[in-house]
């Protein structure tokens, strides 16, 4: 046989190898939840933590290598795991509420959370959503962990031994634990939270193993008391030992828990029944890829297809189911706002000031009927606390700006969302208008002012007030476009239409920005666009300059025209990252995550600017918005434990991934549109709840072929900036052809703009003039 010969068998060895690599990778197999962990308080790379669960599952799981308390529980530069842990942490800022750890160890019992841990590597660590699996090397013990929505099993094993044991830790605050020999049981609560919950909180558990115990004590003012099988403290603890272990042997444990009752806990430990613990990863696995799978991508380089997916499980998992089925298969929940057990719907842990602008939106896309239940959820939260949530976690919390709610409400009612009662939603969203709230993150801080002023006045007290009228001003647009949708009085109606332009009042035409407003009308001096806080949040004049969402054209012709407002749009990225901290008086993470991106003031790792990039649409200059959605999706995201620019925030960065790649963004909710950027894959297909499927075609995509040459939609030359809602649910085919140049000439019409309300405000002033 010749060299030739043997060069083409080996190529076809090759080709038939790599057929068989594609069939076999699934999409859970791309997704890596380490992404994102190599984080600490002074620079966000993510701030997430590797999630062991099920999709918007009631409990996480994770590796605990943070102390108790501490919101950066899991990081990955540790060295060592202090336990395993049940978590409902939606980020570290948050901190986390209802949890409890389980740490198996050798040699002697030891409780303390230092002196128990155990050195362990990456390098012996397997973590996927539906598995986890380390090697704790100072106790030669294997831990594994696979679960369910409410409930997880656990396998450890062991080294030969005759002092095996596993510890239980209640964690301070207030906890309780039995130990429950005979039934080979330990049940106990944990109170410890964060803030947003009633004065009876508590999460029961139960933990069930599958050995009997050889001995057991609880933990008790610094020590084990090895006669006592129950307490009740500030930190309950416990330990159970087992009987002398073979190498190799293996214990298994099933835990649940509930909000509810220890009944209710044992309930949900049935989530597992009798099934062994690979039943069980089998059942996670086979959920998570149904889940992931119903967006395939293909035609990209491995790293982007491992970014697409390790997004997409992120955008996943929150809001987090906060109910339980009864006995009878009843839904029912305990109320995070009055502490009651209540029938229905539950959701929580997500900051709708992050979550409305991309995360949402998705969830109108691709889960209609799961947002269905949530919107059900927020008409339960508003019956049981009175107001509509701002950031639940559980409850109300105190944090962020904006009335943002309406825009969640809004945008799932105006894409078909049906089954619940949205004239209750609508009777909140009017309150939360209208309204202070108990807490000045829940409602309208400055909500007299809003009235009266149209916007909240910088010198009355209340921060972040230019932040706060911008996003009022947007929400009164939502609430307009829900008063339409449901025939409410044509006052209300025009009241929140013309409300929507509040906005105009903070545009200072000298530097060509927003800015902060006194409220005797004169802006607030002296203005640095640069001073992140004060009248903003979390950003800067260049950052929230751009929260016009549901009116660019009337943003346009304040700027001076388009020409004006390409000038800004480009600005933002040619200004060096120069900043003012003295608001906070130290430099935030967000700022220093900005700085060092080397895109300008652009500050993707935070939410307000995230949008801003998709701006060129509106304005004739399509190809721009391409250019820099690529460039952020290329540069700012990566599959890797640093592959975040900032933090991760419930689903909403990993949303504005997901979407980009897909091509199109909801630029303004409570809109039917979609902003076209740019495609990053060859082919996306997208399986809509309904059966119908989006195939998004790219044809000569490439790093760069990042431009926009051509478009069909359906087969038809298309060339809006734009993509309708309504139409992709009938199921479309949407062909792009791309190259490395930009087709100046498409997309340039005013007929090809995305939607403004100006263009009816028109009408509606009109029509008042007529009356007076």
């Amino acid at each position: 046989m010749n060299i030739k010969s043997l060069h083409i068998i080996g190529l076809v060895v090759l080709c038939i190898s790599f057929q068989s690599f594609a069939q076999e990778t699934k999409p859970i197999d791309h997704v890596n939840i380490l992404m994102g962990t190599d984080s600490k308080p002074s620079l966000s790379n993510g701030n997430t933590y590797p999630a062991i669960a099920l999709p918007w599952g009631m409990n996480f799981w994770m590796p605990q290598t943070g102390n108790m308390g501490s919101g950066w529980a899991y990081t990955y530069t540790a060295d060592k795991i202090k336990g395993f842990k049940q978590t409902h942490q939606p980020s570290p800022w948050m901190n986390d509420y209802g949890q409890f750890s389980i740490m198996p160890m050798t040699g002697k019992p030891i409780f303390d959370e230092e002196e128990r841990a155990s050195w362990f590597s990456h390098k012996s660590e397997i973590a996927k959503p539906h598995y986890y699996s380390v090697y704790l090397a100072d106790h030669d013990i294997i831990t594994e962990i696979t679960p369910t929505e409410r409930a997880a099993r656990f396998r450890f094993t062991f080294p030969k031994t005759d002092s095996a044991y596993v510890v239980i830790d209640g964690f301070d605050k207030g906890s309780y634990i039995k130990i429950i020999p005979d039934e080979q049981k330990i049940i106990g609560y944990t109170t410890k939270n964060s803030g947003g919950v009633p004065d009876n909180f508590k999460n029961y558990f139960v933990i069930s193993f599958d050995q009997p115990f050889e001995g057991s004590g609880i933990w008790n003012n610094g020590a084990f008391d090895f006669n006592s099988d129950e307490i009740a403290s500030d930190h309950a603890g416990a330990v159970v030992r087992f009987k002398s272990a073979q190498r190799g042997q293996q214990l298994n444990a099933k835990v649940a828990s509930s909000f509810i009752s220890f009944d209710q806990a044992l309930l949900n430990l049935e989530e597992i029944g009798n099934r062994d613990f690979e039943s069980v990863r089998q059942s996670g696995e086979e959920i998570w890829n149904r889940e992931l799978g119903r967006i395939n991508v293909s035609g990209g380089s491995i790293d982007q297809i491992r970014t697409f997916y390790s997004c997409l499980y992120r955008t996943l998992l929150f809001p987090r189911k906060f109910y339980e089925i009864d006995e009878s298969g009843n839904v029912m929940h305990y109320s995070p706002y009055n502490g009651e057990v209540l029938s229905g719907f539950m959701f929580t842990d997500t900051g709708f000031w992050d979550t409305f602008r991309s995360l949402f939106p998705f969830l109108n896309l691709m889960y209609p009927s799961l947002n269905a239940q949530i919107q059900e959820g927020l008409v339960n939260a508003y019956k049981e606390g009175g107001w509509l949530p701002e950031w639940a976690s559980p409850g109300y919390r105190d944090i962020m700006v904006g009335n943002n709610s309406a825009s969640v409400v809004a945008d799932a009612y105006l894409k078909g969302g049906s089954g619940y009662d949205i004239n209750t939603l609508y009777e909140a969203v009017l309150k939360g208008a209208e309204n202070e709230g108990p807490l000045r993150a829940v409602a309208r801080a400055g909500a007299s002012y809003y009235t009266d002023l149209g916007y909240v006045p910088y010198d009355v007290g209340i921060h972040e007030s230019a932040a706060r009228s911008l996003e009022y001003a947007y929400d009164d647009f939502a609430i307009y476009q829900l008063a339409k949708k449901l025939n409410r009085p044509k006052d209300e109606i025009e009241k929140f239409a013309l409300r929507s332009q509040n906005y105009r009042h903070l545009f200072d035409s000298e530097s060509g920005l927003m800015r902060g407003k006194n409220k005797n009308g004169d802006f607030q001096s002296p203005f640095n666009p640069f001073k992140w806080g004060d009248a903003f949040t979390e950003g800067n004049s260049w950052h929230y300059t751009w929260s016009v969402f549901h009116d660019i054209a009337g943003l346009i012709d304040l700027m001076g025209g388009h020409d004006r407002f390409i000038s800004q749009l480009d600005t933002v990225f040619s200004l060096p990252p120069i900043f003012d901290e003295s608001y906070y008086n130290s430099v935030i993470h967000e700022i220093r995550e900005m700085q060092i991106a080397n895109m300008g003031q652009y500050a993707h790792g935070n939410q307000p600017i995230q949008h801003m990039i998709y701006l060129y649409n509106y304005a004739g200059e399509p190809w721009k918005s391409q250019f820099w959605v690529r460039e952020t999706m290329d540069r700012m995201y990566s599959p890797i434990p640093d592959g975040y620019c900032g933090d991760e925030d419930n689903g909403q960065t990993s949303a504005w991934y997901v979407f980009s790649a897909m091509g199109f963004y909801p630029v303004c909710p409570a809109t039917d549109e979609y902003i076209i950027g740019a495609p990053l894959f060859e082919k996306i297909n997208l399986t809509l709840e309904n059966g119908k499927k989006i195939e998004i075609e790219a044809k000569n995509n490439s790093r760069q072929n990042k431009y926009i040459q051509s478009m069909k939609v359906n087969g038809k030359k298309y060339s809006k900036n734009w993509l309708s809602h309504d139409a992709l649910m009938k199921g479309t085919k949407i062909k792009f052809t791309m190259n490395d140049v930009p087709n100046k000439e498409r997309g340039i019409s005013e007929s090809d703009f995305p939607y403004s309300i100006s263009k009816e405000l028109d009408l509606i002033q009109n029509d008042k003039t007529t009356k007076n």
